[in-house]
């Protein structure tokens, strides 16, 4: 087994789930996989499922009955990373909008001391690729908000490009986390703020996808901003 194990959520990425897999066993680094799919009506968990023959120990799969959000998701694929021994859980999306070549620079991160390592578009200018400027500039200010609204100095506070070491997943209670969006990738960095973990930025190069559809919704971009002032909210009163 693996000390690190990358949660990948999924719901209709069999256009990209086979590729974005063996991206991941080809690194000189091992690392174990778990597919969490909601149900996906495209077949993607019997394509998980295929794959598991040629990768029986490193590949696991998580069916759940219905699409349920991002945040429930990666929760139900850190409770069983946890429950599984692990001591390095990742987040990162199926559609290679982050590469998986960058899984060792986090990694190292947090073997050299960070709890934990985000992979981030905006500590080192602007690095994404092939988003519109209207939609830089939403996810750019975003996270100004967040640094305004919480303290955290954190350049891209809605990356969905982690690593945490287990202790921080075990610190957080896991079935008080609310959101399950953008809020939900601020909410996880907050929580491991207010308790005093070390957080540190990782410079990579987000690249928006080039097959499937993206989830993003009004819904969710609604979700964060109301979230991160409840997060202060619920800070002032000790709630987290």
């Amino acid at each position: 087994m693996a000390q690190g194990i990358v949660v990948i959520p999924t719901f209709n990425e069999i256009e990209n789930i086979d590729a974005i897999i063996k991206a991941v066993f080809a690194l000189q680094t091992p690392f174990d996989v778990l597919v969490v799919d909601d149900n996906s009506p495209d077949g993607t968990a019997a394509k998980v499922k295929e794959l598991q023959q040629e990768f029986p120990s490193q590949l696991h799969l998580k069916v759940r009955m219905k699409k349920s959000g991002l945040g429930t998701a990666y929760v139900a694929g850190f409770k069983w990373a946890l429950s599984h021994g692990y001591d390095y859980i990742f987040e990162m999306d199926a559609d290679f909008s982050h590469n998986p070549n960058d899984l060792e620079k986090l990694l190292v991160a947090c073997e050299n001391g960070a709890d934990v390592a985000i992979g981030s578009r905006y500590s080192n200018g602007v690095n994404v690729v092939n988003w519109p400027l209207s939609r830089v500039l939403l996810s750019y200010f975003a996270s100004v908000y967040v640094r305004i609204i919480t303290g955290m100095k954190i350049a891209d506070a809605t990356a969905g490009f982690k690593c945490y070491r287990r202790t921080v997943l075990e610190k957080i209670n896991l079935d008080k986390i609310k959101f399950v969006g953008y809020a939900f990738q601020i909410e996880m960095k907050y929580r491991a703020f207010v308790n005093k973990f070390v957080i540190v930025e990782v410079p990579i190069i987000f690249t928006d996808r080039t097959k499937g559809q993206s989830k993003m919704s009004g819904g969710i971009i609604r979700e964060a901003v109301v979230g991160v002032i409840m997060l202060r909210i619920h800070k002032m009163f000790n709630r987290l």
